[in-house]
């Protein structure tokens, strides 16, 4: 596997401004330069890996997605002066190599949530109470996780490149490869499937609860059936 440059490498004063297509296209003769974009966004594509597959398996498809990214700075566009989408569209291409590990994963979360949630009842005090916020929170998650385990794959890599990889649709589009109206397509049925799992409630809303393009999507959903 092809080693990164030195992560951390000390730039110049002033370069930590200039956009990622410019740090793409000085590390194709500056190699170290590339550092600057893991510094940017390492933390970001862990968080996300490690909520779809588990802190483990982020910890070296993280650095795998900036292996790989390293080694295809050659073929970047440089018109697309962002590289958030680019980095999470090889970071998800990784996680559909772990699909089973993925479906697994959430698929014992919900047992383990729903467990727990059953065993509070039993519990002896203190011991109850020291947990009781722990339980509350897994129980939380229970009912989530098992729903997203049960969409279709390519619909969960668009809800969760938006909804925990804080892309949107254009971006989405340009991480997964796919147009923008299959983006919208698949995100509003996947969201559907999620509501009408855990009784109309979506985790993976917009923490104020809008999203226009979502519900343009959903008017003309009706309005073609």
């Amino acid at each position: 596997m092809t080693a990164l440059p030195s992560v951390g490498a000390r730039h110049a004063p002033g370069l930590r401004e200039e956009s990622d297509a410019s740090v793409i296209e000085r590390s194709r003769e500056d190699p170290d330069a590339f550092a600057a974009l893991f510094d940017r966004y390492a933390d970001d594509i862990h968080r996300y890996i490690a909520r779809r597959l588990g802190t483990e398996a982020a910890d070296d498809l993280m650095a795998e997605t900036f292996v790989i990214a390293f080694q295809r700075r050659h073929h970047y566009d440089p018109t697309r002066p962002l590289a958030r989408p680019w980095l999470y569209g090889i970071a998800t291409n990784l996680v559909g190599q772990h699909r089973r590990a993925e479906a697994r994963r959430l698929r014992a979360l919900s047992r383990a949530a729903s467990e727990a949630s059953g065993e509070r009842s039993g519990e002896a005090e203190p011991l109850a109470d020291r947990v009781a916020a722990r339980v509350s929170a897994e129980s939380s998650r229970a009912a989530p996780a098992g729903a997203l385990a049960k969409l279709p794959a390519r619909h969960r890599d668009v809800l969760l490149v938006i909804a925990w990889g804080d892309l949107d649709y254009a971006e989405a589009a340009q991480a997964l490869d796919i147009p923008v109206g299959t983006v919208r397509s698949r995100l509003h049925r996947a969201r559907k499937k999620l509501r009408e799992a855990l009784g109309g409630s979506d985790p993976t809303a917009p923490a104020d609860g809008t999203d226009e393009q979502e519900k343009n999507t959903e008017t003309e959903e009706s309005a073609r059936g």
